[in-house]
């Protein structure tokens, strides 16, 4: 009965390869004594996904012999995989790395157009042979990556934005899991929302203020911006899609502002891009991904501080309107094949391919303090009226010999918890320290706040908060950290602000753990 009980236990692992029609089945050990009929839901390559009297069971193919009209071909079988969700991410991102994959794994890629928003891609040890595995990438946006997802249409979702709260529940109840979970999703790369217009446009920069007050139709030409005296055309992508959500929950939120009816929809990102360069008249908001031959406007704060989407701003989220790319997984067992392109996604290999084609990827980067001229600039100038110089001497003498990672941390708003970005981050330094990345080094978690408040409280609020990405980043750590690296926390309060306390997004921003190391 040992076969029956692992099966049992096997409930979670579920298999990704769906049939048109589920068909009856009869699984059989090779010693006998053990059978179980049902209907096929999937196979995928190793593992037969069952519906039986027990309740839907995954059994490991090499423990039985297969008998029925719905019986897989075991040795040409093709592992197949749809991801379905936003279209900067199925256009661009996904391709470029399931073509690194193929590369690395010496597989050819041939490309198959199914449909106006659907493609192919298959690999092939040989051209002339069939496919080793079939990705199928759906082109669309975030909320519909989670509908077919949710209805078992896709095996992932590619999303720019976390999964919400309805959608947590109707993948519950779908069998999915708990969406929430960590292994659920994975940041794959980075990106980042930039207000773009034409590069004929004379505007130099605009404030997160302005822009909410732009996309709400309380400013309409642009005069009332220093801009020529014209009517602001404004641009957006579909509401389903994860950069309107996005925007909506990082800039216009925050403004308590709504969109206007007047602003014009996009339902891919390159109709976007390719009609504000047509119009130097016309503002909207696109990743930087997607902003080839548009101006990308930095964000200004009241101080004279402005913030550009550069990668190292974009990796620490020094620029408030950072947007991960995820992708989402349900609680079951992909193909093998599949598994092993996800680990090489998230592996140190994929990285230079996601920054090649476009994104930012996580690779550890280290700036030292020299390097940091106008963070410092801004220290000095910016800095709490309670900062006096013997504070801002000690932070210069305890960071002056380290550097900075291109790892940050911040919270969620009136939260402890980390955000999306931040929760990533920790996996990433766990799985640095496991690997012996950082062996005989030294690093500082130090933390930073915002301006409200004394400037004492200020100093123990960030202590408090280092020592909580120090503690998560600990707990994530499956095994021991090995006693030549060495850990500390410090809290500068409000001693090196990034941007203005005058705005949400300032304080936001000045609100983060920092990583240092030696």
């Amino acid at each position: 009965m040992t076969f029956l009980r692992a099966a049992m236990t096997a409930l979670s692992l579920i298999t990704a390869v769906s049939s048109a029609h589920a068909q009856d089945i009869t699984l059989t050990s090779h010693d006998g004594q053990v059978e179980i009929s049902g209907n096929l839901l999937g196979f995928d390559g190793e593992f037969y996904r069952v519906d039986t009297q027990y309740g839907e069971l995954t059994v490991d193919g090499s423990g039985v012999t297969c008998d029925g009209p719905a019986c897989p071909n075991l040795t040409d079988f093709v592992a197949e995989l749809t991801l379905s969700g936003a279209s900067v991410m199925a256009e661009t991102l996904l391709p470029t790395l399931i073509q690194g994959f193929a590369a690395k794994e010496g597989l050819t890629v041939t490309r198959t157009e199914l449909a106006a928003d659907r493609f192919q891609l298959s690999l092939h040890q040989d051209t002339r042979d069939a496919p080793l595995a079939r990705f199928v990438l759906h082109v669309t946006n975030t909320d519909q990556g989670f509908g077919d997802l949710i209805a078992g249409e896709a095996d992932i979702a590619l999303a720019l934005r976390e999964i919400r709260d309805p959608e947590i529940a109707a993948a519950r109840d779908a069998g999915l899991g708990d969406m929430t979970r960590a292994r659920r999703s994975r940041v794959v790369a980075l990106d980042a929302l930039v207000p773009v217009v034409a590069p004929d446009n004379p505007l130099a920069q605009i404030s997160p203020a302005d822009l909410a007050r732009v996309f709400s139709g309380a400013v309409t030409n642009w005069a009332e911006l220093g801009g020529p005296d014209a009517p602001i055309a404004v641009h957006l992508p579909h509401t389903g899609s994860g950069v309107a959500q996005a925007v909506q929950d990082q800039l216009m939120k925050p403004s308590d502002a709504q969109f206007a009816e007047t602003v014009i929809r996009h339902a891919r990102g390159s109709d976007l891009v390719s009609a504000i360069a047509r119009d130097p008249f016309a503002i909207g908001i696109a990743t930087l991904a997607q902003a080839n031959g548009l101006r990308a406007l930095p964000l200004a704060g009241g101080c004279g501080h402005a913030l550009r989407a550069t990668r190292p701003a974009i990796k620490t989220e020094d620029y408030p309107l950072t947007l991960p790319m995820f992708l989402y997984l349900p609680q079951r067992r992909l193909p093998k094949i599949a598994r092993q392109f996800l680990a090489y996604a998230l592996g140190p290999e994929a990285q230079m391919v996601i920054r090649k084609a476009g994104f930012t990827d996580q690779s550890h980067e280290a700036v030292r303090i020299g390097l940091q001229g106008d963070r410092l600039a801004n220290a000095i100038t910016s800095g709490g009226s309670e900062v006096g110089l013997q504070e801002l001497q000690r932070m210069v003498e305890t960071l002056r010999p380290l550097s900075r990672l291109s790892l940050s941390f911040r919270f969620e708003p009136g939260s402890s918890r980390p955000d999306a970005q931040s929760r990533s981050n920790i996996q990433q330094l766990a799985q640095a320290l496991e690997a012996g990345q950082y062996d005989g080094r030294k690093l500082v978690f130090v933390g930073f706040s915002d301006g409200d408040g004394p400037a004492e409280s200020n100093a123990r609020i960030a202590l408090r908060r280092a020592q909580t990405v120090r503690n998560a980043v600990l707990a994530a750590v499956q095994t021991s950290v090995p006693d030549s690296v060495g850990i500390s926390v410090e809290g500068f309060g409000e001693a090196m602000p990034l941007a203005c306390d005058d705005t949400d997004w300032g304080r936001k921003a000045n609100r983060r753990v920092e990583i240092w190391v030696r």
